[in-house]
């Protein structure tokens, strides 16, 4: 007892680093994000589809190489999904923000396997993977 009252601070620092990590999990931190391989992977293997939210403008300027631009303001009512709910769908914007939001609305219009690829185009050109413009 005397070991906690006299560390109270690494005490402390432990039930707030643990508070953290339990809220992350309940609120599902990071869940539905994959890294540029794994993307790559679902895109080749998997047949899924790389869709870009971003505006397209944004789009023109430069995006992930066979992307679909979808805005994400377009998203709820666009014709250019899959039928397929269960096709895996990597979004990706520049940051991926917007993909996170856009994953909750596909999520919620019953697609079932939806990823967001974590770090957004910034990601997928640090790992030196094809870029297109339109």
């Amino acid at each position: 007892m005397k070991f906690l009252i006299d560390n109270w601070y690494l005490v402390l620092a432990a039930l707030v680093s643990g508070g953290l990590l339990l809220r992350g999990a309940l609120q599902g931190g990071g869940a539905g994000q994959v890294n540029t391989n794994e993307a790559v992977r679902l895109v080749n293997r998997e047949k899924g589809l790389l869709i870009d939210v971003c505006e397209p403008a944004e789009y023109a300027a430069g995006h992930a190489s066979g992307a679909r631009n979808i805005p994400l303001g377009t998203l709820e009512a666009s014709k250019d999904l899959p039928s397929n709910k269960t096709l895996p769908l990597v979004l990706v914007c520049q940051s991926g923000a917007r993909a996170s939001r856009a994953a909750g609305i596909l999520r919620k219009a019953g697609h079932a396997n939806v990823q967001v690829l974590a770090g957004g185009m910034k990601a997928w050109r640090e790992a030196n993977l094809p870029i297109e413009k339109a």
